[in-house]
């Protein structure tokens, strides 16, 4: 399954804080989560991650380790080839 994360850091980015994340991605890839992309954004949230998991519990344990560090919106994200929202045409 993949899921984008829309990301905002409650506290002022220190290396501290990227270093802190730098260690959750890195022991989350030796688990059960793919990383995709994360990008750093201009406008509403500092952060966009796109991720691969192997069901929701799994993503809400990422948003639940991080919790004191960030909000986070995370979205199941279903890929355009597998078809429409909209149903059959």
């Amino acid at each position: 399954m993949y899921f984008i994360a829309l990301v905002n850091f409650k506290k002022k980015l220190s290396r501290e804080i990227i270093a802190e994340n730098l260690k959750d991605i890195e022991a989350d890839t030796k688990g059960k989560v793919r990383y995709v992309g994360i990008y750093w954004t201009l406008g509403r949230y500092d952060s966009v991650v796109l991720f691969e998991a192997p069901n929701e519990k799994v993503a809400m344990k990422m948003a639940f380790t991080r919790a004191d560090r960030m909000d986070r919106e995370t979205l199941v994200a279903v890929p355009a080839e597998k078809g429409s929202p909209a149903g059959p045409a």
